[in-house]
């Protein structure tokens, strides 16, 4: 399950995952990003709103349902901007449009695809005070390392795993800027705190959340993945391992599990 399932064929794949994980819980059943984290992860609208609850620096957005309103809404916002699927992963959706003029004819054009969910999203174009956005990796709700992502190709297309690659096969010139590496210096910054207490409020695990410096001066955050992945030239590159991470998160929730299984069948047996 993720927001860009639909993209591999199985469209339906987050309302069987609420429908199960519902169950599950509902049967005692410890979950790992549990059920309420489904609609974060499937919503683009739901994050903002939750970014914003807990006093993030976000995009202005607006939520447009349909095609009808799309052209009328974007006169809101000075191009340059942006819009994106609500329901997306791996950046696909996000298009930057230039002038008014250039929207309205791609509304119009049989290019337009609308979000599977029917929600396109317009959003102000942040500039990026250097060529590059910050992922943050949590893990049992703690900073495990912040990844710097090149953005000076353009693409919005930021999913750090290798098999997001556009094109496998194409190596990059030696000389190119690798698109993910560790970001040294991080591991003090006053965001990890705070991203920490939103994880916390908002029952995530396990999450990778993005954020941008711009040209003006702001720190602003813009996804939260909580299907995050993880790249591989930054593992070798950092002394913590994610993957490592989750594998020591999942194996003290199953100590904590049989703990909690063998002191009932004690008391049991020996009741007071």
């Amino acid at each position: 399950m993720s927001a860009s399932s639909h993209t591999r064929g199985h469209e339906h794949s987050k309302d069987y995952a609420r429908a199960l994980l519902s169950w599950l819980e509902s049967s005692g059943t410890r979950v790992v990003n549990g059920r309420s984290v489904i609609d974060l992860e499937v919503s683009k609208v739901e994050q903002h709103r939750a970014l914003a609850k807990a006093g993030f620096d976000v995009p202005r957005t607006a939520a447009v349902f349909g095609r009808s309103d799309l052209k009328q809404k974007a006169r809101e916002f000075e191009a340059p901007f942006i819009t994106k699927h609500n329901q997306g992963g791996k950046g696909l959706g996000v298009r930057r449009f230039d002038s008014h003029a250039e929207f309205d004819s791609h509304v119009d054009s049989p290019l337009f695809e609308e979000s599977p969910d029917g929600i396109t999203l317009i959003q102000e174009y942040l500039a990026a005070a250097e060529p590059f956005v910050t992922r943050v990796e949590f893990v049992g709700g703690r900073y495990v390392y912040a990844v710097r992502v090149d953005i000076s190709g353009g693409s919005f297309e930021l999913c750090p795993a290798d098999v997001c690659a556009v094109d496998l096969d194409a190596a990059p010139p030696a000389t190119a800027t690798p698109p993910f590496s560790l970001r040294p210096g991080f591991d003090n910054d006053p965001l990890i705190a705070r991203y920490e207490r939103l994880l916390a409020a908002t029952g995530v695990e396990i999450a990778g959340i993005e954020f941008i410096e711009t040209t003006d001066g702001r720190r602003v955050t813009y996804d939260i993945n909580t299907n995050t992945n993880y790249n591989p030239d930054v593992e070798a590159a950092s002394a913590v391992s994610g993957p490592r991470e989750i594998a020591r998160f999942l194996g003290a929730l199953l100590d904590e599990q049989n703990a909690a299984e063998l002191r009932s069948t004690r008391l049991q047996a020996y009741p007071a």
